[in-house]
This record gives C-alpha cells, structure tokens and sequence, in this order.
C-alpha cells in the first residue's frame, strides 16, 4: 500500500476506526462522533508518523476547524521532533545556510581545513553523502517507528504484543500476521498497512544476457 500524497489523519474510537482523510475532514467527523458519544474515548493520528494528534472537542465544529491547519508539513517540529523557532545565527540564510555549533577533535578540523572548500563545504558534501548512502535504511527505520508508535499506543494491552513488535523490528511480516490475527480488526488492518510501508526495499533482480 502506497503512503498518502497529502496530508491523512486516521481517527479511532476505543478499537474502531470512525474516520480517515484530510485533517479538516477527519476533525470534523471526530467533533460530530465526540458530540453523540461524549464518554468513548477518541485517539487521532497522524497516518503515516503515527503522532498523536490533540483536537479540544469542547467547543463548537468551526472553532475546531479554525484551529485545524489545512496543511500539515510532516517536516515541521511537532511531527519531526526536531526543535521549533531556533534564532538564526550567521550564515547564508538567503542560500538555506544556517550557523550550528559543531564539537570536533583537532585533527578534525585540521583535516576539514584541508579540503577545498574548507570545512564547511566538507561538512555539507559529508552530510550530502550520509544521506544517500542511508536512505532506504532512514526509510525503514522511520516507518518502523511509525508502526511500533501505533501499536503501542492501539494495542499495547492487545495479546501477542511483544512478540508482534519483535516481529515488527525484524521485518518479519509473516509472523506479524500471525501475532495480529486476533487484534481487533480496524487496529490490525492499519498496524499492518504502515509495518508494510516499513519493510525493506527488495533489490531489483538482474538478467544477465546469454551469449
């Protein structure tokens, strides 16, 4: 199953799905469930990170809604972790440069003076590098995570738990399966929807030619 191209939330009361779409339309549909059944419990999630959304209910569906983005920028700090509003320091902010502290060895740096560019041209091509070489494996960590952060929060008290996470962190999707037979069914259907997404690429077979 291919992730979602825009922005999905998923939504579930107790252990039934009860919406999945765009945030605007997931919020709305929670808001209307909440008002008819103000003592089930609601958890809303982001459908591919699996991070918790919270929406105040409280008041009336346009205030909700006003409150709802119409976009969710899955790189922004609550979805990444990464840390919000930091001051810009110098650098070159019209290029996307930005100034971070970075602690090295002095053979380090001596060795990144060195290089044509200086370090931080060195440091950027370095971090450029990593970053293609680690790509598929970023991939499924990530999407891992996102798996494991639902069923947790889902199914934590769900029989076969651990051993379904075991599974999950050896990308054995068979035994999975077989741990989430019993799970409840909207539960089950997209735990195994987003451990899918994070299995490992298969390497493309190649056909030698016969002479």
């Amino acid at each position: 199953m291919a992730p979602p191209t825009s922005p999905t939330w998923i939504a579930f009361a107790k252990k039934k799905r009860i919406a999945c779409g765009s945030p605007r339309e997931v919020a709305t549909l929670v808001k209307t469930f909440n008002d008819t059944h103000p003592d089930i419990p609601l958890l809303i999630f982001d459908a591919i990170s699996s991070q918790a959304v919270e929406l105040d209910l409280r008041s009336a569906v346009s205030s909700v809604l006003r409150r709802v983005p119409h976009q969710v920028d899955r790189d922004s700090p609550e979805v990444s972790g990464q840390e919000p509003n930091l001051p810009r320091g110098p650098g070159r902010p019209r290029l996307g440069v930005v100034a971070r502290e970075v602690t090295l060895l002095p053979r380090h740096w001596d060795w990144l003076a060195s290089q044509p560019g200086g370090a931080s041209v060195a440091l950027r091509k370095l971090v450029e590098r990593a970053q293609r070489s680690s790509k598929e494996a970023d991939r499924v960590r990530e999407a891992t995570e996102a798996a494991y952060r639902f069923m947790h929060a889902m199914a934590g008290d769900e029989p076969g738990f651990e051993a379904a996470s075991r599974a999950l962190f050896a990308s054995d999707l068979a035994t999975l399966r077989d741990h989430l037979a019993k799970w409840p069914r909207d539960i089950r259907s997209h735990a195994l929807a987003l451990a899918e997404q994070a299995a490992p690429a298969q390497p493309v077979a190649t056909v030698e030619s016969t002479p």
